[in-house]
């Protein structure tokens, strides 16, 4: 039974390692890299004519993530008045390997690719265009084909195009929404703050989902709290400080976004506070952002205010 077994693990080793094949060879150094870097540094300057000595003259590049099954691909009079558009229309663009990336150079057994050598990138494109002020900041991954003259025969490119839907939707003025200057949500949020300013916690947490979540502009981005973590918060605050009175700066805002369907408050108060310690009047400005669901329960809220002046 042992040398069974002992056969039976002998066998299955080998079938692993029969299902191993090579197919070429990768380099991380190669003429081939040299060549795409070298385009790739005179396609940001924005040089089409170098660019145009590195490619062949049967050049195509494609969209890698396209759906289209009848693309072409663009020739290289197409990609050419591409370097000059992203010259005229895109500030500080730069192409730049991604953290910890390099490019590799792959040369392959196959015969119908013994003559050329596929190189692949990993990089971060960036720019912001010139005319509508949209940051571009998106991975593009490459694939090209160079051939035994070290010239381009392909690229393929794989990237984002959101951002690039985003500038052209940026050349037209659109509305998103509505803001108003009286709503149900504004009372809502006037009644909270006043529920507060004497004392009816009840009353002033009642306004919130119960999983509502809080944050502020001194904690650490992306971090909030919950409805019960901001009870225990506004304890401290007024174990330490009596609340004279909460004013209203101008008026609030009610946004309904016509984008995600948003709701939100915008409202500005000077809470005036004296320090129990010394005796000192503080008057803090905030500015807070509650954001309503369809209920009309308040389900996230953001305070900006300095937390010095409590110091």
């Amino acid at each position: 039974m042992k040398k069974f077994f002992s056969m039976v693990l002998l066998i299955a080793v080998c079938i692993t390692y029969a299902q191993k094949k090579t197919n070429g060879t990768i380099y991380v150094e190669h003429p081939a890299i040299n060549v795409v870097e070298a385009m790739t540094q005179a396609y940001v300057k924005g040089d089409a004519d170098k660019v145009a000595s590195f490619l062949t003259d049967d050049f195509k590049s494609y969209n890698g993530v396209s759906s289209n099954k009848d693309d072409k691909g663009s020739d290289k009079a197409a990609f050419l008045n591409e370097v000059k558009f992203w010259k005229e229309n895109i500030d500080y663009l730069s192409i730049k390997k991604s953290e910890g990336a390099y490019p590799d150079a792959l040369e392959y057994k196959e015969a119908d690719n013994k003559d050329v050598v596929w190189v692949q990138t990993w990089d971060d494109l960036k720019g912001v265009h010139n005319k509508t002020g949209v940051k571009i900041d998106t991975p593009l991954h490459r694939l090209f084909v160079v051939d035994k003259n070290n010239k381009i025969k392909t690229i393929i490119r794989y990237r984002n195009s959101s951002v690039f839907d985003e500038i052209g939707d940026s050349f037209n003025d659109r509305e998103n929404g509505e803001i108003y200057n009286h709503h149900e949500n504004i009372n809502s949020v006037r009644k909270m703050i006043y529920a507060f300013e004497n004392k009816d916690f009840d009353k002033a947490y009642s306004f919130y989902d119960e999983k509502a979540t809080f944050s502020d502009i001194n904690m650490p981005v992306g971090k909030s709290i919950t409805l019960a973590e901001q009870k225990v918060n506004d304890q401290k605050l007024f174990e330490k400080y009596d609340l004279t009175s909460i004013d209203m700066v101008g008026y609030p805002d009610y946004l309904h976004y016509e984008m995600g369907d948003a709701r939100v408050v915008q409202s500005w108060w000077n809470f005036r506070l004296t320090r129990k310690s010394d005796k000192k009047k503080i008057v803090l400005p905030i500015f807070f952002i509650d954001n309503f669901d369809d209920k009309g329960k308040i389900t996230s809220e953001i305070a900006y205010y300095s937390e010095k002046l409590l110091e």
